[in-house]
């Protein structure tokens, strides 16, 4: 059997790890396309860091939302 891969997300602070929550409340299975539009309107005013907060954001939301084996939940 192989080795189990560990996936690592940065949040920068508290409010991001609230903001994935709310999102995963609000948007359920398409939570993750919510940050990352949000991060694509970041980008397209130029905004560097609120584009990279909600790609965080956007990951986190994928990890918490797979399954046991990597697998999507929805």
């Amino acid at each position: 059997m192989g080795k189990a891969v560990q996936e690592h997300v940065h949040l920068p602070d508290r409010g991001a790890a609230a903001d994935a929550a709310d999102l995963i409340a609000r948007f359920g299975i398409h939570a993750a396309d919510e940050a990352a539009a949000r991060a694509d309107r970041s980008r397209d005013v130029g905004n560097v860091v609120h584009f990279c907060r909600w790609r965080q954001i956007e990951r986190m939301i994928l990890l918490l939302t797979a399954g046991p084996h990597g697998h999507s939940l929805h």
